[in-house]
């Protein structure tokens, strides 16, 4: 079989755990057989970054700002159970922040829709994509456990001109906590950019989700930002498109969600978007067909990843030499949504055909009413799950058709 030839690089971020190895059976199952590809690879598996001082984290991220295209593996968090575990020198740091703070951009989250999986919002006929601001906010917060009585004072100082403005937060009658976060005009403008741009190639309307009537100076920028940057760059092409874009409180955004049919990008800033991601993967099913793309607001430079974690107890299953019945498709698509952008890049038709092929691939083959345990439980039909490689052996199948 001759394969489809792709010369500009994708940088290619493995994992661990069971993500890690469905990750290669995928790889080897449904990409290397059918398309070459100039693969740049990093390993952020945890003993790994162990070993490296975490500096392959930071060394992936600039490889895919300076390629365009990166696709992920799911990652270990380590938390102190995981640092014993594996004799970690410290709990490294989250490597998706790490990554997102590198490369910057919006996090998109999109359903794989099967018409054979029921969703759980049975009036989302379309698909509602999660457009998540991946910076700043409570995940760069500092918090802090505050003893006693007292004043918290937030205080700013000017590298300009060196004034300093400081605002009263609160008066402490006794013990409590306390919290300061923050975001960058440019980052929100990359977010406005992604979410507007994204919605614009896929022909649906845009929402902005923000509290902005409680932090009204806070949520306002987001909301002020976000409509200086659709008049100035997106509204002509909306308006010709028949599109649109609006601002809602998060609340009333929600409620119209759930009564909507879906078909627009919802753009929320970060920790509504880290909630509303596994809402929406929920509602359609599993986080296993989820689409997830970093896409930063220039348009040119993507990563792709697993949505999903890395299956701790499926892992100790395989250890044990069980075969488990783990959904691929988050992987799958994974891959195929970063050869497709790579192809994008390069004019590459044919690899942009293979991509598109093999998304649609995973699709019919759960349709078909071939798919792990997680989809066959809420199938609509009375099925027998497959093994993870049988379904992938099922795609690669179609794929030679």
């Amino acid at each position: 079989m001759s394969r489809v030839r792709v010369t500009g690089p994708i940088v290619e971020l493995d994992g661990d755990e069971m993500a890690r190895v469905i990750w290669g059976w995928v790889k080897e199952t449904l990409v290397t057989p059918f398309i070459d590809l100039n693969i740049q690879y990093y390993d952020l598996g945890l003993e790994n970054r162990d070993l490296t001082e975490d500096s392959v984290t930071q060394a992936a991220g600039e490889a895919i700002k300076k390629a365009g295209v990166g696709v992920k593996c799911a990652a270990i968090n380590p938390d102190e159970a995981r640092v014993k575990e594996f004799g970690l020198k410290k709990a490294w740091p989250s490597p998706n922040a790490q990554i997102r703070n590198i490369v910057g951009g919006t996090l998109i989250r999109e359903p794989v829709v099967c018409d054979n999986i029921p969703r759980r919002i049975p009036t989302w006929t379309k698909p509602v994509i999660v457009a998540r601001h991946a910076f700043g906010d409570q995940f760069a917060a500092m918090d802090m456990r505050i003893p006693n009585a007292g004043t918290l004072i937030l205080e700013f100082k000017s590298s300009v001109n060196g004034e300093v403005e400081r605002r009263t937060v609160g008066e402490f009658p006794g013990a409590g906590v306390a919290m300061a976060m923050y975001n960058f005009d440019e980052s929100i403008k990359d977010f406005a950019r992604a979410a507007l741009g994204f919605g614009l190639r896929r022909g649906l309307p845009v929402f902005l989700g923000t509290k902005n009537t409680a932090l009204k100076v806070y949520d306002q920028r987001f909301k002020d930002v976000f409509a200086q940057i659709y008049m100035d760059e997106f509204e002509r092409e909306f308006t010709a498109a028949n599109l649109y874009y609006e601002h809602r409180l998060v609340d009333e955004l929600a409620a119209h969600a759930i009564k909507s049919e879906g078909g627009f990008v919802w753009a929320c800033k970060n920790h509504d978007g880290d909630v509303q991601s596994d809402v929406v993967a929920e509602a359609y099913g599993s986080l296993g067909l989820m689409a997830s793309m970093l896409v930063c607001g220039d348009g040119r430079t993507i990563q792709t990843e697993a949505a999903h974690g890395t299956i701790t107890r499926h892992f100790r299953a395989h250890q044990r030499g069980e075969e488990t019945s783990t959904n691929p498709v988050a992987s799958i698509v994974a891959w195929a949504r970063a050869i497709g952008h790579r192809a994008a890049l390069d004019d590459n038709a044919e690899a942009e055909k293979f991509a598109s092929a093999l998304e649609q691939a995973c699709v019919e083959t759960i349709e078909s009413g071939c798919m792990t345990k997680d989809l066959a439980a809420l199938s609509m039909n009375n099925v027998s799950p497959v093994t993870t490689r049988e379904y992938l052996g099922a795609v690669a199948n179609r794929l030679k058709r």
